[in-house]
């Protein structure tokens, strides 16, 4: 049987239409490995900075908590307001000085009046509490060998009566700290091999199905830097994207933990939030283009045999 005048037209556009599924399916897989390699490599971002976040966040807890660890110092009864103000003075140009609080004795005894809900002056006949200095230590002088050198060199003073303090909570303090602080280095440097692992894979996949465009352009002729640069601006490009969103998404985990906890803001300074944010934006490019360069340099190191076997 011929072909009737209705099939002869319906016979080209049935091709038109499979031409044009064939042309834009090889687009949509690309746009779809794009997508997915985009949000694979946000999650590792976030991951990464996290861990930046919390590392900086511990430096800055660890300083906050030394600096509110004080020293108390206990003045003779001899010791006039003017002479404890100039011993003030003289210990706030002291390196290790970070404040100081001056407690007279009259207020010392109102404090403990407060605390205890009596007053020793009323059976004792004078005041017992002594003229103290609360000095808050800057955070590099608050360990035990700093100590033992500012108590000795203070207790010289012959305005000073006695010094106090909590040596055993300083010690645990630090020891607490320090480890925190190595492991967290530890998982930061963890987190870094594995995410690059990750994305490697990642950009390696999304590569490998154009292994075949690759040795096409080697044969016409293309340099190796003609074939990569594409390959580049696609996973640097999807880098910041990613780095983009992995930011935004840490903006909001941040803000949340400030609307729950306002305080915390004394540890999460704007130097840490912009450490942060420039850290995952660098790791977002210098990671997915270094690991598109070395995709790229393997398959174009490969012969045509080698392609099909991989």
């Amino acid at each position: 049987m011929g072909i009737t005048k209705k099939n002869r037209t319906f016979a080209p556009n049935c091709l038109k239409v499979n031409m044009s599924n064939r042309s834009s399916s090889p687009r949509s897989r690309r746009g779809m490995q794009a997508v997915t390699l985009c949000i694979s490599t946000t999650m590792v971002l976030i991951l990464l900075g996290m861990v930046v976040f919390f590392v900086l966040s511990a430096h800055n807890l660890s300083a906050h908590m030394k600096e509110n660890l004080t020293v108390s110092v206990m003045l003779k009864d001899s010791v006039t307001v003017n002479d404890a103000k100039l011993f003030c003075r003289d210990l706030y140009h002291r390196p290790y000085s970070r404040n100081i609080d001056y407690i007279s004795k009259e207020q010392a005894q109102r404090e403990q009046v407060k605390e205890l809900g009596s007053d020793p002056t009323e059976f004792l006949g004078f005041n017992p509490f002594p003229a103290t200095l609360e000095i808050q230590l800057k955070a590099d002088y608050a360990n035990r060998d700093s100590l033992k050198w500012i108590a000795k060199e203070i207790r010289r003073d012959k305005r000073v009566s006695d010094l106090t303090y909590m040596e055993d909570l300083m010690n645990r303090v630090n020891l607490n700290l320090s480890r925190v602080s190595v492991i967290l280095l530890i998982l930061a440097g963890l987190l870094t091999f594995v995410s690059f692992s990750l994305i490697s894979n990642s950009v390696r996949l999304s590569i490998y199905a154009r292994r075949f465009v690759i040795h096409t352009m080697k044969l016409v002729g293309a340099s190796w830097g003609f074939i990569r640069r594409p390959f580049l601006k696609q996973a640097v490009g999807i880098g910041i994207v990613a780095a983009i969103f992995a930011i935004v998404v840490l903006g909001l985990l941040v803000y949340g933990l400030y609307y729950t906890q306002p305080r915390i803001m004394e540890i999460i300074t704007w130097e840490v939030l912009a450490i942060t944010a420039a850290s995952v934006f660098l790791f977002g490019i210098v990671i997915t283009g270094w690991c598109a360069w070395l995709a790229v340099n393997k398959f174009l190191r490969m012969k045509a045999g080698e392609l099909y076997k991989i």
